[in-house]
């Protein structure tokens, strides 16, 4: 599967590493250019390119950028994409860390994803949001594995949504359908399922108990 990458911290960075190894053809950009993806491209085969080309025939966009950088995306990114693509946002809002104060979320009461998908211009799947990084190096394992951690997963588009839990599921780890975009504030951050490293019953226990009042100390 041809899939894009934008972004190449820590989550886009292993997921380029574990795609390219399960044998996808991984297009990574970052906002500084490709010739500061060269290491990145020597060791797993991934082609480094510019943002605006990231999308370019891809069944599969990860979108994996800090959220105060997403309105500076370039606009038309996804325009020759595959027709299907799937777009994943990663994303969290840190307004006190990082991101500063996003009207949007605060004001109209927007979920994260629902804000960027409404920048973007293209329905979004939140995945990988609560995901430590270093496990998708370290903790996949096969279907059926006593220990498979499950990730919940979010979006509006059912086939999008499908492809996505197809590929998480590649990648060794099991999924819950965490409902539409406007139900993904169960996974935003300091909610019970954040960071949860936990089967498929205890993942969706987790949604279940989360509270959609945003917490103080994610308010900006």
């Amino acid at each position: 599967m041809k899939i894009g990458i934008i972004g190449a911290g820590n989550i886009g960075g292993n997921l380029t590493r574990r795609l390219t190894a399960l044998g996808h053809d991984v297009s990574v950009a970052n906002s500084r250019g490709p010739h500061t993806l060269t290491e990145l491209a020597e060791e797993t085969g991934a082609t480094p390119v510019r943002v605006e080309e990231a999308a370019r025939g891809a069944e599969v966009v990860v979108v994996t950028v800090p959220l105060k950088a997403v309105p500076d995306l370039p606009k038309g990114l996804f325009d020759e994409a595959a027709e299907d693509v799937a777009v994943i946002d990663t994303g969290n809002y840190y307004p006190q860390q990082r991101d500063g104060r996003i009207a949007g979320i605060e004001d109209e009461g927007l979920t994260e994803s629902r804000w960027t998908e409404r920048h973007l211009g293209h329905p979004v799947v939140k995945a990988f949001n609560g995901t430590y990084a270093q496990d998708i190096l370290d903790r996949h394992r096969p279907a059926g594995a006593p220990d498979r951690v499950a990730l919940p997963v979010a979006g509006d588009d059912e086939a999008a949504k499908a492809k996505v839990r197809a590929l998480i599921d590649e990648l060794g780890f099991d999924t819950v359908d965490a409902g539409g975009l406007d139900d993904s504030w169960r996974q935003q951050p300091d909610t019970p399922v954040y960071g949860l490293r936990a089967g498929v019953a205890e993942v969706r226990k987790a949604l279940d108990e989360a509270s959609p009042e945003r917490p103080a100390a994610f308010r900006g």
